[in-house]
């Protein structure tokens, strides 16, 4: 009988570097390699603990004076559209959502290029290549898949791209309670379509159908407006020192509708 017990992950500390979300704060991350046959298990473990996953690395704040990161999940069973966010379904009626295994493509990358350099000109992943791309695409010893949002086009016979203009994608992973937004981007000029949001309540629509409870939507940051957006989709918990705990919006951290 081999008694041996099984590996446990190494977890390493971060050098302290300047804070992309908030001014004059440092931050620092622990994290673990996630890789083998257990990759999955400690996924779905680590997500619930409050981490992420960018390729096979598993991270999370260890930030020495600030707390402002919280992780954020959707409770997707009890959620319902707001007015704001019913309009963005009826102007999306033409996008078409379907999901594919992780495998990158020009045109995935085209979009994602496009995105960078409007939303993110000075952002870490501003210098992306096409090999980075897909090594963020396929690097992932877990249930990864990427979902693609098309404009439907009828009657489009032997066109080109008889599937329609690809809009915008999402890199997500899928988990024992849910769903989790790796990473998500969208064509930018295409502003009154509120892309991003549309791909969150597919993802809750999506969570729903399997009859999971969650959706994880990564870190808030109090303080970030640019974060703002993720505290619009009520019931929400957030991880706090004892557990999840249910959201309770205060004054001015959820946008209005």
């Amino acid at each position: 009988m081999n008694t041996q017990a099984a590996p446990s992950p190494q977890f390493y500390l971060t050098a302290p570097a300047a804070c992309p979300y908030l001014p004059n704060e440092m931050e620092r991350k622990v994290f673990t390699h996630l890789v083998g046959s257990r990759a999955p298990e400690m996924n779905d473990l680590l997500t619930q603990g409050g981490f992420r996953r960018s390729q096979n690395i598993a991270y999370r704040p260890a930030c020495e004076a600030c707390r402002s990161c919280i992780s954020v999940r959707i409770i997707a069973g009890e959620f319902e559209p707001t007015r704001s966010m019913r309009r963005v379904m009826a102007a999306n009626e033409d996008i078409i959502s379907t999901e594919y295994p992780a495998q990158p493509s020009t045109e995935q990358y085209s979009l994602f290029r496009h995105y960078l350099d409007h939303r993110h000109q000075r952002g870490g992943m501003s210098d992306m290549s096409a090999l980075d791309y897909a090594i963020m695409v396929e690097d992932t010893h877990v249930n990864t898949r990427i979902i693609e949002y098309r404009i439907r086009e009828e009657g489009a016979g032997l066109r080109r791209n008889p599937r329609g203009e690809l809009i915008a994608a999402a890199l997500t992973d899928m988990m024992s309670d849910g769903l989790s937004m790796v990473y998500s981007y969208f064509n930018p000029d295409l502003e009154k379509r509120s892309l991003g949001t549309l791909m969150i309540l597919d993802h809750i629509r999506r969570t729903k159908q399997l009859g999971l409870p969650h959706v994880y939507l990564g870190y808030w940051v109090r303080g970030s407006r640019k974060m703002d957006y993720k505290t619009r989709f009520l019931p929400q918990e957030h991880l706090m020192a004892r557990g999840w705990e249910r959201f309770t919006p205060a004054d001015g951290d959820v946008q209005n509708d």
